[in-house]
């Protein structure tokens, strides 16, 4: 049996990459292969699985349905001619017996119908926390989509009812009871952007090693130009909560995604005013021997590419521009500050809809000089801390999402009994 991934985004590939993973420890895995519709699905290649079919890397990075400049942008890139020739290696895909797994939003979902095999859907765009809680509609919801009662659109409804949609996998148990009940063969196995959160009882005890210093995460996204536009409202930020925390021990934990090229954020720091230290020269909380070093007044700031999962776990707090990686902290039980930025991801629009998925977890603060202040008085609040904590575990599951859907996607596509 073939089974062909297809995915739109880069947080998209690295759930994707999680599953498929998985799929691969099955005695009698099945043949896999990955379609990237957009960029170049980098994260694949660790898995030694074939991309087939045409990829690039657009100008806006997926995000054309929040600003219409981007898509035209992409158009102008060839969007159209990139989506003709990956339809045709999917329609092909299907008419040689092959299945789909499609991860993302309606666009891997409509490719995945159009295919004309059996498809299994998992959804990460989309939750029915953006609209309700538990409790009920949140005011923000308007009338039509509470006449929807769905975060699904009619039309992503029915693709997900048609026949050969084995299974759709939302993002959490109360998206998924919302499918359930327009007869969608939905489950509720978990979020796989969790998995690898796991940690050992040794590595949770450093952590009481921490509690006499501050550990912010600093996330300014993964895309360029955008990261650096973040990067420098992310800095201002730090700028007001040293006026704040003037006698508490900072560390600042600047997780740079690898794909991106160090040298700016770098060169940033040095013109407001920070240090460039060796790595013997300061206490380092991470092992990576490529991390710079920098101080400042009472803080540390660490840029590292890669030690991502530990600066998660060591941080108590996140000053949080971008959108998997926000979500991932959040889930781990801890509060993150948005910033809004000037997109084309990081918007207003988005860190608002950010906050109403993600809850009391994510606090928006739209002037950067006020971090300080809204971290001091997060951080104080224990039974705020605690309500924080609950949340983001209902929000987001935990480790093992994966197998749990691998498996699930091995037994509707018959692969095992």
């Amino acid at each position: 049996m073939e089974i062909l991934c297809i995915s739109n985004g880069h947080g998209e590939d690295a759930i994707a990459f999680n599953i498929l993973q998985q799929l691969q420890q099955y005695p009698q895995a099945p043949n896999l292969a990955v379609l990237p519709l957009v960029g170049e699905g980098i994260a694949y290649t660790q898995l030694n699985i074939p991309v087939i079919g045409k990829v690039q890397k657009m100008p806006s990075g997926g995000f054309i349905n929040r600003d219409g400049y981007q898509l035209w942008r992409d158009l102008r890139s060839g969007l159209i001619g990139l989506s003709l020739a990956q339809y045709q290696v999917i329609r092909k895909w299907g008419q040689n017996g092959g299945k789909i797994l499609a991860v993302g939003d309606i666009v891997p979902l409509l490719f995945a119908w159009l295919s004309g095999t059996d498809y299994v859907f998992v959804g990460t765009a989309k939750s029915q926390y953006y609209l309700r809680d538990e409790t009920g509609w949140l005011s923000e919801t308007s009338w039509l989509e509470r006449e929807f009662g769905s975060v699904y659109y009619p039309w992503e409804t029915w693709l997900m009812s048609d026949r050969r949609c084995k299974a759709v996998f939302p993002r959490d148990k109360l998206t998924a009871e919302i499918l359930q009940q327009r007869s969608i063969r939905a489950f509720a196995l978990g979020n796989p952007m969790m998995d690898g959160f796991v940690f050992s009882e040794a590595e949770k005890s450093l952590d009481f090693q921490q509690q006499r210093s501050l550990s912010i995460l600093l996330l300014p996204g993964s895309r360029v130009p955008e990261a650096h536009r973040n990067w420098q409202k992310i800095i201002k930020a730090i700028e007001g909560i040293f006026s704040v925390f003037t006698d508490t021990k900072l560390i600042f934990l600047g997780a740079i995604s690898p794909g991106l090229n160090i040298a700016p954020f770098r060169e940033y720091l040095l013109v407001k005013g920070w240090n460039d230290e060796s790595q013997n020269s300061v206490e380092m909380p991470i092992e990576d021997s490529k991390a710079v070093a920098f101080t400042q007044k009472n803080g540390v700031l660490i840029l590292t590419q890669n030690a991502y999962k530990k600066c998660l776990r060591i941080a108590e707090v996140a000053i949080a521009m971008a959108g998997t990686a926000t979500e991932q902290f959040v889930g781990l039980g801890k509060p993150a500050i948005a910033i809004p930025g000037s997109g084309p991801q990081f918007t207003y629009n988005f860190a608002k809809e950010q906050t109403r998925l993600l809850g009391c977890s994510v606090i928006l603060v739209e002037n950067p000089t006020k971090v300080g202040n809204v971290i001091k008085s997060v951080l104080s609040d224990s039974q705020r801390m605690k309500a924080i904590a609950l949340n983001g575990k209902e929000k987001m599951g935990t480790s093992g999402a994966g197998a749990r859907i691998a498996n699930c996607v091995m037994e509707k596509f018959s692969l095992v009994t």
